[in-house]
């Protein structure tokens, strides 16, 4: 039996998907309130429950061997910031603690690459530059350092048997929610982003990031990260390729980035009374100083991992996009 949490979000279900397709028994622990879209017709044991609720996780731990721990709170703002390290920070605790108690065998734990340090320059940064919590911008990539820090400690301490896998940005088709780059994709092939700022991301198709976590898995050294990464492209290339895809024209306006801090306070201030995640953030522009630029080369050495180029996640991504509503047209 394999368990993985945060099965109804955009990796953890594509997770799923790989181990229900490869035979494996697969157990899932979401909440009540979870969007079940992306686990329709797949053959689950399902267990609702929190992170936070011991009682749960114990009757989702039950005759468990695997678990796959997928599940966090990915936003860059929220009205409680709280919320964000409470999930990702105690949740991670108490259940790696409860699996320990239950005897699971192996456990791969989804970080990301949050929890590294970009290089100055642009060039890639890899699994040798970890971040220290007290220099993380904002409650997600805070949270998640700590998270991080704790696995490894447990590692260390506990002999948990853990590996930490470090997903860069994934794209691709069942991003529900959507993610915070969804939605930037989304505006954008909507013709809603008229201007960018000079960053860049690492773009990575969410199917091999799935493939990643399983060769971690199979293939993974306890204790060790791996960063599941793609191709690294500038903000303007990426808002260029979309336009391409959907027909638009391509924005040119390159925007300077600290002129946008007052926009970005503005739209939290209007996100705070109707609750509705801002598209222009604090933590966004914060972290946009860097090109978030990173190398998989370590997961390709050692677990044999690919990736598809970008391009391809993008256009899955604006397909999936509009089938579903997000996109007329």
């Amino acid at each position: 039996m394999i368990l993985v949490t945060g099965a109804s979000g955009f990796v953890g279900s594509a997770v799923v998907r790989l181990l229900v397709e490869a035979g494996h028994e697969v157990r899932v622990l979401i909440r009540p309130t979870s969007p079940r879209t992306n686990l329709a017709g797949a053959r689950l044991d399902i267990v609702e429950g929190d992170l936070l609720d011991t009682a749960s996780l114990e009757r989702a731990l039950q005759g468990v061997r695997h678990l796959f721990h997928v599940a966090a709170d990915y936003r860059l703002w929220e009205r409680h910031a709280d919320a964000i390290i409470r999930t990702n920070i105690e949740g991670t605790r108490v259940l790696m603690q409860a699996a320990q108690h239950a005897g699971v065998e192996r456990i791969v734990y989804t970080s990301s690459v949050a929890t590294l340090k970009p290089r100055r320059g642009g060039a890639p940064s890899d699994e040798t530059l970890p971040l220290a919590a007290g220099a993380a911008v904002g409650a997600y990539k805070y949270s998640k350092v700590v998270a991080e820090r704790l696995v490894e400690a447990m590692v260390a301490e506990q002999n948990l048997p853990a590996i930490i896998v470090n997903p860069s940005t994934p794209i691709g088709p069942g991003d529900v929610r959507p993610t915070p780059t969804g939605r930037m994709i989304v505006e954008a092939a909507a013709g809603r982003m008229p201007g960018f700022v000079d960053t860049g991301l690492n773009l990575v198709h969410v199917d091999d990031v799935a493939k990643g976590h399983i060769l971690a898995w199979q293939k993974g050294r306890v204790g060790e990260r791996y960063i599941l990464g793609g191709e690294n492209v500038l903000l303007g290339l990426m808002l260029a390729d979309i336009a391409r895809v959907t027909g638009r024209r391509a924005p040119r306006l390159r925007l300077p980035r600290r002129a946008l801090f007052p926009v970005a306070y503005g739209a939290q201030a209007i996100a705070r009374v109707t609750g509705r995640e801002p598209l222009v953030t604090v933590t966004g522009l914060k972290l946009a100083k860097y090109r978030m630029f990173f190398s998989s080369a370590k997961a390709e050495r050692e677990l044999g991992y690919r990736a598809r180029p970008y391009g391809e996640a993008l256009a899955d991504a604006i397909a999936w996009f509009r089938r579903h509503g997000y996109l007329k047209g």
